[in-house]
């Protein structure tokens, strides 16, 4: 069994990811720290996992009796942790956070992508999971970056539910704004562009393209829909052979020859991608679970291949029927 401890356990990641662990059959929940709900029951605070969890949060951290490590913090939290606490030498860890998602020298965190990093994720130690919108957006362009078709600015529009935004209530969070209401936010300079850029660098390293990402806020709790508009003067055929061939051995990337829809990722740790063609005008459709496929379903994934286990384990997860 995998000793496993939480950091930062209230909020809506947490809540997903702690109910993924519970029914993982080789993970074994040790401690959820949250220093503002210590003494409390997960269950006080995450009140779906009713039945199935019976844990405390705590104040604790037991470092030297657990084998992997999740931060579920607030941005600039997880680097703030490393530089204060000893970490044990065996101790893996995934973040969650965006703070080693970059490629630096003043770090040894590895990007979490496992369609892009998958054998180098088997071996790391510490594993920056990937931003939401990143991973969809990603996704929807590896297969062009990997056959080094990325020659011109890319445009990308994508909705996202109101769980991006975190737990706590915010002016654009509430119900009664959000609802049969929709907004753009952070137009131009969303702070997963240079994530997504280095990504597409690593396997077109000729990348140098604007990425005009235009992210909305949606009247929906879950789930990233995407469409981004790329020139490419291939054939849809052949684009699809490059899609198809690029995923054939990831578990959770479907390539869907109809139009695709957002209900039928939410709940799941799957990715759709829809390719369609105008003359030479490509648009891919992408669409994910943000909390799932774009945050906790992805640190379980990667989890696995840490630990060298079977990548679904613990990840079948199906769409509500409506």
């Amino acid at each position: 069994m995998i000793k496993i401890g939480i950091i930062g356990g209230a909020g809506y990641t947490a809540g997903e990811l702690i109910r993924l662990l519970v029914n993982h059959p080789d993970a074994d929940i040790v401690f959820i720290n949250s220093s503002s709900n210590a003494g409390n029951k997960i269950t006080d605070v995450h009140e779906g996992l009713y039945g199935e969890c019976d844990l405390t949060f705590t104040d604790q951290l037991p470092l030297e009796d657990i084998d992997l490590l999740f931060f579920c913090t607030a941005h600039g939290d997880t680097r703030k942790f490393m530089e204060s606490h000893n970490i044990p030498e065996n101790l893996k860890i995934i973040d969650l956070s965006m703070d080693y998602r970059i490629e630096n020298d003043d770090h040894n965190f590895l990007y979490g992508l496992p369609e892009l990093n998958r054998r180098a994720i088997c071996k790391a130690n510490y594993v920056a999971n990937p931003g939401c919108f990143a991973t969809c957006i990603e996704l929807g362009l590896l297969p062009l970056a990997k056959h080094l078709m990325l020659n011109d600015d890319i445009i990308v529009n994508a909705i996202t539910g109101s769980t991006g935004a975190g737990v706590k209530p915010g002016a654009t969070s509430h119900f009664s704004w959000r609802d049969n209401n929709i907004s753009v936010y952070k137009p131009f300079t969303h702070q997963h562009i240079p994530e997504i850029k280095q990504s597409l660098k690593q396997l077109q390293n000729s990348f140098d393209s604007d990425i005009t990402f235009i992210p909305y806020r949606g009247n929906f709790p879950r789930g990233i829909f995407a469409t981004l508009i790329v020139k490419c003067k291939v054939e849809l055929p052949e684009l699809l052979r490059i899609y198809r061939e690029y995923y054939e051995k990831d578990s959770f990337v479907c390539i869907v020859d109809k139009n695709i829809d957002l209900k039928q990722v939410v709940n799941t740790n799957k990715c759709l991608i829809h390719l369609e063609k105008h003359e030479d005008k490509l648009m891919i459709i992408s669409c994910i679970d943000n909390l799932l496929k774009g945050a906790s379903g992805q640190a379980v994934h990667n989890m696995n291949l840490m630990f060298n286990l079977e990548e679904t384990v613990g990840l079948k997860l199906k769409p509500s029927a409506f």
